[in-house]
């Protein structure tokens, strides 16, 4: 069977420690491949197990485990009744792959593995790594982008002997659509920063960050909270879906959806498992009155939002702002949200444009719902 292949896959293959720690840049084909890998190996043993891993279920419905059916399907491995949707496993030539996450801390702790994969590892715990790790009997691999200037995987993990190291871009990816290969190198001029870290896969310290205001917060937001949601629209870029609620002063934001290659009848079905009530107010991109026609067309209370970035932000940094568990994709971007700096270093009022997804869909709710009550209070008035 002839798999379609990366340095990455190649990169794996030569690696012969215990570890094998993957950094790259953005659309490096990491995960894909890292999936593609551990498929391979799969076909040539029995018996074994496979765990992959992220912070957050949610999180990986919309990426690894999308990557891993997706590659199933593509070379006629898939078969239904190999995949157990409620638990999140599949049997494949006798062996179990398990998808679980590090807020399930039963399943961190449970029964070894003989194989792991966590996928975006600089989101976990590093008590999380520990328990994996002890648990794990043969080959372990992780993945990241090194947007964090510091880290444990850096002084933990990379030292390591029994560790191999490697770094990928998105020149190390053949399969990368044009239209991505531009606004990637668009960074090169956009920002020095971003160009580091999401071009050249090399770690880097953000600068001039928007929102510095905001806290993790252990909860989620609960049913009878006056609860809204704001959405970006993307395609090879993320569909980002965020619920919103204003809770004693303060803005509660939780990840619903961040998945890519999501058609609007796709994210319809999602919303509709998530539970989205016919009268909760979504504010979505503007700039796609179609996709908001049809989702309108499927029963949904969805309207254009006001698109004022500059304005925007500084109403998402008037409240208190709350990023609730479950989040990942949000805390990733909000850590990296930065104002765009010219070429004599000034500082100008508007955010570099890349990996805002989540960003802007917490713009569009929050501006646009504050300036909906506005207006209602003005006619009461």
């Amino acid at each position: 069977m002839g798999f379609k292949t990366t340095i990455v896959h190649d990169y794996l293959s030569w690696s012969k420690s215990r570890i094998t720690a993957m950094q790259g840049g953005t659309r490096s084909g990491k995960t894909y491949n890292i999936m593609l890998y551990f498929i391979i190996k799969l076909l040539t043993v029995h018996g074994k197990t496979l765990t992959v891993c992220r912070s957050s279920l949610n999180t990986i419905k919309g990426s690894v485990l999308r990557d891993f059916i997706d590659i199933l399907l593509e070379y006629g491995l898939y078969d239904e009744k190999n995949h157990n949707k409620t638990d999140q496993t599949y049997w494949l030539n006798g062996n179990l792959v398990e998808f679980i996450s590090t807020d399930q801390p039963q399943k961190i702790r449970g029964r070894k593995r003989d194989y792991l994969f966590i996928n975006e590892c600089n989101e976990i715990k590093y008590d999380a790594w520990m328990q994996l790790l002890f648990r794990t009997n043969e080959k372990i691999v992780i993945d990241y982008n090194p947007s964090d200037e510091f880290h444990w995987i850096y002084d933990e993990v990379l030292t390591r002997p029994d560790c191999d190291f490697f770094v990928t871009t998105y020149l190390d990816n053949p399969f990368i659509p044009a239209e991505l290969i531009g606004e990637i190198e668009r960074l090169r001029e956009a920002d020095e920063t971003y160009w580091k870290v999401y071009g050249l896969g090399e770690r880097g310290a953000s600068k001039d960050t928007i929102y510095t205001h905001w806290k993790e917060h252990k909860g989620i937001i609960l049913p009878g909270m006056d609860d809204y949601f704001g959405l970006d629209i993307g395609f090879n870029n993320p569909m980002a879906l965020t619920k919103i609620a204003d809770v004693e002063g303060m803005n509660l934001v939780q990840q619903m959806i961040y998945q890519t290659k999501m058609h609007t009848q796709e994210l319809i079905d999602e919303m509709k498992i998530l539970g989205i009530g016919r009268t909760k107010e979504i504010y979505c991109d503007p700039a796609r009155p179609d996709i908001i026609d049809e989702i309108k067309r499927a029963g949904f209370n969805i309207f254009p939002a006001n698109n004022e970035v500059f304005d925007g932000i500084q109403k998402v940094k008037s409240m208190p702002l709350r990023i609730c568990n479950g989040s990942p994709d949000i805390i990733k971007e909000i850590k990296f949200y930065k104002w765009k700096i010219d070429k004599d270093n000034r500082k100008l009022d508007e955010p570099v444009k890349f990996h805002d997804h989540a960003m802007d869909s917490i713009r569009y709710g929050i501006f646009t719902r504050a300036g909906k009550r506005k207006a209602s209070w003005a006619v009461l008035s």
